[in-house]
Formats: structure tokens, sequence, C-alpha cells
């Protein structure tokens, strides 16, 4: 028996679901993207998980990550050409590929921002009671919670009044932010230079070779790390709909994110790790920018000026981690994917209101429960969730990856520009991250992962952490599906048959959904 197919209510262009049209320019959306990544957050968490995985080549894993993030967000720019909707890959797998792997992309994504809000949270926290030279709070598990929780319902509250509150916001965290790294790099290379750290080495361009890593499976466990580094630049697309120009805009603020976080990895992992050697950075992997800066500041002002860095990286994507995730469950619910009440829009703020809120209290629970979950263990769980999130991460941008090539399958080889940046750069960055995934799945089997060894349920932590929880999904859709199925009716785009503009680039315009 067939079902026949049915459209979602919401009409599935942009501008229709009530969020406030034409609130952001570029700039404000590069803002978005960059802070989104939480730069100096990322280096101080993640770099030293690198190095302990790949030594001198950490330069070498930050430029072999951008690749895939660069030839997705291409995958981001034409398919947001398409259709501008704040769902993304949700929006978009679904047209391609089906309504279930559509589902299972806004699981996602919702899912990978749940999960790393906790540790972002506890820096932002943890460097507060740091700058404030409150080192007992600091170290306290409990002290650090409630502190946390207070800044994720605070930037919920941002988030909630409304979208130009977020930008301004953003722009006075993110300035911050980079004006100390790169105050850093220059200043520790400057150093380095000059002979005046004892036990630092020279830089060199053979830690750009990624030939020189001992492993693949070293590699695919940087690539992973890296991978989380880079993830938030997506973002400046899923404020599509309140983008000027939302089929352009913001397609480009992605593209150009991705070559400024390049540019701050690059300087950064160079000049941290010539400070003391790889070996340093992994032996202080849980704060990799606080053991550097007090080498090179030393107790001068600049050092509390890290902190601050920090503090704010960690605070400016706290908030915009809540970007997309409210954003996503507001067009999964628009398409009948969700529950209506989380498409409800805030008529003063124009913001997704009930999602941002539900998404705040939900995150601030996760928090407590991994918190216990610790203190129970004995185990770092908020570090596992950081590797954990990069399962997500691949699997949601190698579904967009794959989307972009199967919507504009027609095109692919009307012109050499389709081809490429259409077709097989989006298809490559897929194809890295689905070789990311698979590897580091095999690999977080083992209990071994994590150091020191330790299993839960037969596994590693990191893997119940990442792959358990992306796995959930699946009955949860089930489920859904069982309660309303209208969304999951709903067939695929036809390919368009007409040629694309003139210059070559595919602009289709969205079909019914009731073609093959």
């Amino acid at each position: 028996m067939t079902t026949e197919a049915v459209e979602p209510t919401s009409d599935l262009s942009s501008g229709h679901k009530g969020l406030k049209v034409g609130a952001l320019g570029l700039v404000a959306s590069i803002v978005i993207g960059v802070a989104s990544t939480a730069p100096g957050y990322s280096i101080a968490a993640s770099l030293g998980l690198v190095s302990d995985e790949v030594g001198l080549q950490a330069p070498a894993i930050m430029w072999l990550a951008f690749l895939p993030m660069a030839f997705i967000a291409a995958a981001y720019y034409y398919l947001n050409r398409a259709d501008p909707d704040c769902g993304t890959t949700f929006t978009w797998v679904t047209r391609a590929m089906g309504p279930r792997s559509g589902w299972m992309g806004g699981w996602g994504i919702i899912m990978a921002d749940l999960v790393i809000m906790p540790s972002l949270a506890q820096i932002a926290s943890t460097y507060t009671f740091i700058l404030f030279g409150w080192d007992s709070a600091a170290n306290n598990t409990w002290a650090t919670m409630l502190v946390g929780i207070i800044f994720i319902m605070a930037m919920t509250w941002i988030c909630v009044v409304g979208i130009e509150l977020n930008v301004r916001t953003q722009v006075g965290l993110l300035a911050t932010e980079l004006i100390v790294l790169v105050i850093f790099a220059v200043w520790a290379l400057v150093k380095v230079y000059r002979g005046k750290i004892a036990g630092s080495i020279d830089p060199s361009l053979s830690w750009l070779n990624p030939f020189q890593i001992s492993s693949f499976s070293a590699v695919s466990a940087g690539l992973l790390l890296a991978v989380f580094i880079y993830w938030g630049w997506d973002t400046a697309v899923t404020v599509n709909e309140e983008s000027t120009d939302a089929n352009h805009t913001p397609g480009v603020a992605a593209v150009l994110s991705t070559f400024i976080l390049l540019a701050i990895y690059m300087v950064v992992s160079f000049a941290a790790q010539a400070i003391q050697g790889p070996e340093f950075l992994a032996e202080n992997s849980d704060d990799v920018l606080s053991a550097t800066g007090s080498i090179v500041f030393g107790n001068t002002f600049f050092e509390k000026a890290l902190i601050v860095s920090v503090l704010t990286s960690a605070a400016a994507s706290c908030q915009t981690t809540i970007l997309p995730a409210a954003r996503s469950a507001l067009s999964m619910a628009a398409h009948k994917a969700a529950p209506r009440w989380f498409g409800d829009i805030h008529p003063g703020h124009l913001t997704p209101a009930n999602a941002t809120w539900a998404f705040g209290a939900l995150a601030s629970a996760w928090y407590v429960i991994l918190v216990v979950i610790s203190e129970l263990s004995d185990g770092d769980v908020l570090g596992w969730s950081i590797a954990g999130v990069g399962l997500m991460i691949s699997f949601y941008f190698g579904l967009t990856g794959y989307a972009c090539v199967a919507y504009y399958r027609r095109h692919l080889f009307t012109s050499a520009k389709n081809f490429v940046f259409v077709g097989l750069l989006p298809f490559l960055g897929a194809g890295i991250l689905t070789y990311v995934f698979v590897q580091s799945v095999i690999d977080m089997t083992d209990g071994a992962y994590v150091d020191p060894p330790k299993e839960w349920f037969g596994v590693s932590p990191v893997f119940v952490i990442g792959a358990v929880l992306l796995a959930a999904g699946v009955p949860l859709m089930l489920w859904w599906r069982s309660r309303s199925p209208e969304f999951f009716q709903v067939r695929r785009d036809p390919p368009d048959r007409r040629p694309p503009p003139s210059g070559g680039d595919p602009l289709p315009p969205l079909l019914d959904h009731g073609g093959a």
C-alpha cells in the first residue's frame, strides 16, 4: 500500500517562520561564524590532545582538517542558494536524500550542540574564577557547575531577546579574543627566535608535512579533534533567514569564516608548539593557553588578558551554540518533523523562544548529569565529550556534502566550475569526514581510547557519548513517525531539468514534493 506524498504546511523558502528578516549583514554573519567556533577555547581545550596524537605535526593536522571544512562550506554555500532555510542540514538532506536522512541530520546538529554545551560552560565558569584569583572555587566541581549553568541561562536569555543583541555581544567578545590571541602568537614567536624561552624549539616547515605522522589511526584521531576545533562556522548559515540577501550572504560568510579560522589556528599552533614542544602541550592538554601563556607573558597584564580571551571565547560559543540548535528545532517543527510547540516565535523579539528556552534548560540538565557521572566514575566526562562530539559533527557535515551532490546531480557536468565546486569538493569533504567517522568509531570501541583506559558497557566512554547518543535518534525518529507520519511521507525534490543560469552557477528553483 502506497501513501500519497504530502507537503509540509510551512513554506520551504526563507522568511516564512516569523524570524526577523534582514537583521544581519555580511560582517555580522562572519562574526557569528567565527565566534561560534570559539577559537580561544578550542585551542585551549584541543591543541594539547592533537599534539598528543601527532606530535610535531599538529600544524599539519590544522590544515588537513581545514580541507574538509572548506569543502563542506562550499556545499553549504550552494545548498543555501537553493534553499535559505534555518534548518540547514535537516532541510537540505530531506530535499536531496529523503525525510529519514534529513531527520537524522537535524538530530545530529542538536545532539552535537547539546553535548558540547557543558564543556563550554565549564570553561567559562572556571576562567571566571581564575580571572578573579579564586582558585579554590575554580577547582570546586559544584561551584563551577553552578556558575556554568548561570552562563548557559544568561546566554539563552540573550538568544531569546533578539538576534541584534546576539551580534553586538559577539562583536565585543570576538574582538577581545582575537586581539589577545594575535598578541600571544606574535610575542611567543619573537621570544622563541630571540632565544628568550628556555627549552623552546625553532618553528619548521616540516611541521606542515602530514606524511610524518606515524599511523592512519593517529591521523583520524587528530582530524576528529581538529574537526571540533573548526566546528561552528555553519552557524553563519543557520541564521540565514535573518540575514540580508539570504540566498547569498550566509554562504559567503561560512566560506570566509573557514579561511579566517585557518589563519588563526596555523599561527597559534606554530607559536604554542615552539614554546616548549608538543610534549609540553600534551602534558597540559586541559589548558594549553594558560600553560604557554604563563611562560610567554609571566605574571603580567597580558597573562590575565589571555585568561579573558579564553573566557570570552567560551562565553561567545556558549551563546552561538544555542542558535543552531534552536533554529534546527524550529525548522523541524515548521515541517512537522518535531512538536509544533518548538516552532512558536516570540511576537516581540521574533526569535524561536520556546525552542531556545527548551535547549537552555536541557543543556543545563545535561551539564548536571555529566558532572554527577564524572563524580561517580572518577573520569573526565567533560573532556571525553569533546572527542565524542566529533562523531556527530562528522556525521551531519558529511550528510550535507553528499546532499549537495545529490541535489545538484543534473548540473554537475554542465561546466567545469559546477563539477569542481558543486560536485567534487563537497563529495571529497563528505568522503574525508566519513572516513574519519568510521575509523574513529572503530578506534573508540577500545577502552584504551581514553587515558587511562576505561570502559563503559565494554567500549570507551567516548564511544558511548558520541556514537550511542547519535544512534539514539533512530528509535526517537521511529516513535515520532508513529505519532506524526506526515513529514515522513514527503518525497525527495526532483532534480531541476532547466539549464543553470549563465556563468555556470546552479540555482534551481524549488519544486514541489510530488516528483520522483
